[in-house]
């Protein structure tokens, strides 16, 4: 620090507390205000760094972090943190050279150790991911972060015990307001009622009401969801559930048992053997199927193919999981006399518009309210082709055949390793692999190639 310490110091305190308070720009402009005073004031540039880095702004976060690390070389939350930016950025080699430099200057750094691992296991890492995780959690056996990336690694790998019990790591869900019942962790169900309530995406809840049935088997007396509202009208007609809510609605508090939807594999001891995986459990209404019945007149004997490209880009690894437009999918036009529906909704949802030349597109996303209405569309198509979103969930729980494209960086744990099948959707589920993060044509070849079998 030069220059002006006293008022740099100042600013750079009243920054922290505009950080804490989220008043992002009032921080920017203090820390930049400490930096015209004290131009070599590291933990000021850091902190500038990592104040871009949430505001995604990575250019600018990483001249920060270059600067930080530059005037304080070891100091390894500067070199963690700029690790982050370099991770989220798809930047892997550099961002594990970064991690190992935090570790260099702090080897009992749980933090480091704990983001390297889940970088490591996003590359497909897995042994040396493991290795690095349990690392932390020996330094620091609460830490939370650590256990969480520790689930996925063994999930992945279909080592469910351990795995499940590692899941509970995740940042908890509070019990929804007003509800009189307890937290359900595996306790008998026979004569008891059970309120199932949503804790991840669409597709997680998705995936995980089937265990609903599994309740009922239980002896289980009444079973209900709590989800997203887009969610209702499809989940109150699944195996096993008695009643459907959504999040905000009121409805009777006296339950004896409440879970998370993602707690409910390790509640009910699930293994590799044990995966409840009777399809279809999920059904379409006989109404919305009537409404949608003319697909097959708009197909005209040939097979009728949804697509679905990009998925919530709020989701932390949809930079990956997503295509990066409906171009990518033209390889497709000349491998299958079909007809082609778009089921996109959301982002990417105008690009069906934009049709690949020979891929013509018939767009459904506008009749599509709800999930109820998308299982319907599905029930009258002969295959659905997705990335890794709800859409793939809804058609497993169907049993309606769909191809799922996935990303080699951030491979979601539920589809294993080295397969092309999904044990929880056997039969119905194909997945086509990236091998190199970012590389869609060869999977879209595959695809294509697989089309004409």
């Amino acid at each position: 620090m030069n220059q002006h310490p006293h008022q740099a110091e100042r600013l750079f305190h009243e920054a922290l507390r505009r950080m804490e308070t989220g008043d992002v720009s009032a921080a920017e402009s203090a820390l930049r205000a400490a930096l015209a005073h004290a131009p070599a004031f590291a933990e000021a540039h850091a902190n500038l760094g990592l104040l871009l880095h949430r505001a995604r702004r990575a250019a600018e976060a990483e001249q920060a972090y270059l600067l930080a690390a530059t005037l304080q070389p070891d100091a390894s939350r500067i070199h963690l943190n700029f690790g982050n930016l370099l991770a989220d950025s798809g930047r892997a080699a550099e961002a594990e050279a970064r991690y190992r430099r935090a570790l260099d200057v702090d080897p009992g750094g749980a933090d480091a150790w704990s983001a390297l691992g889940a970088l490591l296991a996003s590359s497909g890492r897995t042994a040396e991911a493991e290795a690095c995780l349990r690392q932390a959690l020996t330094l620091e056996p609460a830490h939370a972060g650590a256990a969480f990336n520790l689930a996925y690694v063994l999930l992945r790998e279909a080592r469910y015990a351990e795995g499940w019990q590692r899941l509970e790591a995740r940042p908890p869900m509070p019990q929804p307001s007003g509800l009189q019942a307890e937290r359900w962790r595996g306790e008998a169900l026979a004569g008891r009622s059970l309120l199932i309530c949503q804790d991840g995406g669409h597709g997680d809840m998705l995936h995980f009401v089937r265990y609903a049935a599994l309740a009922k088997s239980a002896g289980a007396t009444r079973v209900a969801v709590l989800c997203a509202p887009a969610l209702v009208a499809l989940l109150a007609h699944a195996d096993g559930v008695d009643e459907a809510h959504a999040f905000g609605d009121v409805f009777d508090p006296a339950w004896d048992w409440w879970v998370p939807a993602l707690s409910l594999p390790g509640s009910f001891g699930t293994q590799a053997a044990s995966i409840p995986a009777a399809l279809p459990y999920l059904a379409a209404e006989a109404g919305r199927m009537q409404r949608w019945s003319g697909l097959a007149r708009e197909a005209q004997g040939r097979r009728r193919v949804g697509l679905v490209w990009i998925g919530n880009p709020r989701f932390e690894n949809d930079a990956q999981r997503s295509l990066p437009s409906i171009m990518t999918l033209a390889p497709l036009a000349d491998a299958a006399d079909a007809c082609w529906f778009s089921l996109q909704k959301g982002a990417g949802a105008d690009e069906a518009h934009s049709m690949p030349h020979g891929l013509p597109l018939i767009d459904l996303a506008p009749g599509i309210a709800d999930f109820a209405d998308l299982a319907a569309v599905m029930m009258h198509l002969d295959l659905v082709i997705t990335v890794d979103t709800a859409a793939a969930h809804l058609a497993g729980a169907l049993g309606k055949p769909c191809w799922v494209l996935l990303p080699a960086w951030k491979t979601d744990w539920r589809w294993l390793e080295n397969r092309s099948d999904s044990p929880w959707y056997p039969g119905v589920l194909r997945l086509f692999r990236q091998t190199v993060p970012g590389e869609w044509a060869p999977v879209i070849a595959a695809v294509a190639k697989a089309l004409q079998a």
